[in-house]
């Protein structure tokens, strides 16, 4: 007998049987049919290794279709999907490991015998998964059946875990549950009209919220198909454009995309959408985008513990600069540091919804911190809405930096700096780049001459993912301080706006 599965159920079980094309690449284009077949090879394999319901399987590989089919199969199994930034070291991975100790681990052949090596990987199964789709999963999966039913999990079980870097230094697992995706697809499917007309070009990484839950999430509920690149390349995207109908992505596709002579409206003529979120879109992107194409660019805000909660209307004003207005069934309010209800000023967003998080993976106390009394999720971030309704973000309460898309926390990469005993103290901030929207940078106080910006670079490259490391380090004989002693990052900002931007 069928069993009940919130998330497989609401989004991706309507097109199983489908015969339409869900996924095109430069290899190859697969059906939903076709693809269910290898997810249920892989939900068998799982269930005959005794994957209990909630189990974790975790994944750092590179983006391919068999990725995507492991996340679905690990939902449909029962388990708690874990995908992991393909840029985190090995140092990093191990954490992640310890921390969410997963029954699977899915990785790289390049990196399997360090895996294995890892006491915290001992008592999980590893194996690999190649960017060409190679690797012992498929090997082991192919002889499984391709029939598969459902293993119960309600609304409230969880279907993901993704980490977030923390402000104090220690990553943190937001616990995302079935009703949180869920609901998260089918308001976005409905906000954004798709339908299954449409051909999204799919260039993000499948490593976070917005390429793997947003993007793929809402292309199944849809039942439309997904040109599913493994990276974003101008000239690949202008060449896949002509085929597709709407595009996700992160402020850099489009100001890269703004370099080349061939966009223009003839270009674009196919796209009815264009969508930019996970940092903030210059409005002069917005405006330089629409002069050119004749396209207005909708961006929206989301993140990592709440999928999207505000986005500019797919049918009237979309308002340069701004993230728009609430989606259906989000409570969004503006508060002071005292929690105070602001309007028209500026303040902490806060909001409820069925899309918030559950809370922090074996952080009880981090959850209780993370919302108010009335249960409300203390984002963060600084907004403003305008007479119209329209959400403006100018900022964070916290010093998070957002580099090409990706959240990176100062703490936790001046903990590592400062494990060098010749650095004295350091201070980690972001400035404006001309690419990558913001730039993570080093200033450093250090007691040894010989200590300078290669040999701090050369310490920190197996340590951090590369989205982390410094892009400049600077040498100072003294952190600017207030009067209580706290280093006032804020000069720093100001004293290096330009170093990206000349």
């Amino acid at each position: 007998m069928p069993k009940d599965n919130c998330l497989f159920d609401r989004v991706f079980k309507p097109t199983q049987s489908s015969k339409k094309t869900f996924l095109i690449n430069e290899r190859k284009k697969i059906s939903y049919k076709e693809f269910h077949f290898i997810v249920n090879q892989i939900a068998n394999y799982l269930v005959d290794i005794n994957l209990a319901p909630g189990d974790r399987v975790a994944v750092q590989a590179e983006k391919n279709i068999i990725q995507l089919a492991l996340y679905v199969a690990t939902v449909k199994a029962g388990g708690i999907y874990l995908p992991l930034n393909t840029g985190y070291t090995l140092t990093e991975l191990d954490y992640f490991i310890s921390d969410a100790q997963p029954k699977v681990v899915v990785v790289d052949e390049n990196i399997e015998k360090e895996i294995k090596q890892m006491p915290s990987a001992l008592m999980a199964q590893t194996l690999t998964l190649n960017l060409d789709e190679s690797g012992s999963l498929i090997e082991v999966v192919s002889n499984y059946s391709t029939s598969f039913d459902a293993v119960n999990r309600s609304e409230n079980d969880l279907a993901a875990i993704l980490y977030t870097s923390g402000t104090t230094g220690k990553s943190k697992g937001a616990m995302l549950t079935h009703k949180n995706l869920a609901s998260n697809a089918e308001v976005l499917r409905d906000f954004w009209k798709f339908t299954e007309n449409d051909v999204l070009l799919h260039m993000l990484p499948i490593y976070h919220t917005h390429g793997l839950f947003v993007a793929c999430n809402i292309l199944a509920i849809s039942g439309g198909s997904m040109i599913f690149l493994e990276k974003f390349e101008v000239d690949n995207a202008m060449k896949w454009m002509k085929e597709s109908t709407s595009m996700m992505g992160v402020p850099t596709f489009y100001s890269r995309l703004l370099t080349s002579k061939k966009l223009n409206a003839e270009a674009t003529k196919h796209m009815r959408l264009f969508i930019s979120g996970s940092a903030p879109l210059l409005a002069e992107t917005h405006n330089e985008f629409e002069s050119r194409t004749g396209k207005k660019i909708l961006e929206r805000y989301g993140m990592t513990e709440t999928n999207m909660n505000i986005s500019n209307p797919y049918e009237g004003e979309r308002k340069a600069g701004t993230v728009g207005i609430p989606l259906p069934g989000i409570d969004i309010r503006i508060v002071s540091e005292e929690g105070k209800k602001l309007d028209g000023e500026i303040g902490i967003i806060e909001l409820k919804g069925d899309n918030v998080f559950k809370g922090y993976w074996g952080m009880k106390e981090k959850t209780i911190e993370a919302f108010t009394e009335d249960g409300f999720f203390i984002t963060g971030d600084l907004a403003f809405k305008d007479k119209n309704g329209y959400y403006t973000i100018v900022g964070r309460d916290k010093d998070m930096i957002i580099t090409g898309g990706l959240n990176v926390y100062p703490k936790e990469i001046e903990d590592v700096i400062n494990e060098l005993s010749n650095i004295s103290e350091s201070a980690v901030f972001g400035v404006k780049h001309y690419d990558f929207g913001e730039a993570v940078v080093a200033a450093v106080v250090t007691n040894d001459k010989e200590v300078g910006e290669s040999y701090i670079i050369n310490f920190l490259k197996d340590r951090l993912a590369k989205f982390k490391q410094p892009k400049k380090i600077v040498v100072l004989e003294s952190l600017p301080r207030n009067t209580m002693g706290k280093v006032q990052k804020n000069i720093l900002r100001e004293n290096y706006m330009n170093l990206f931007m000349d």
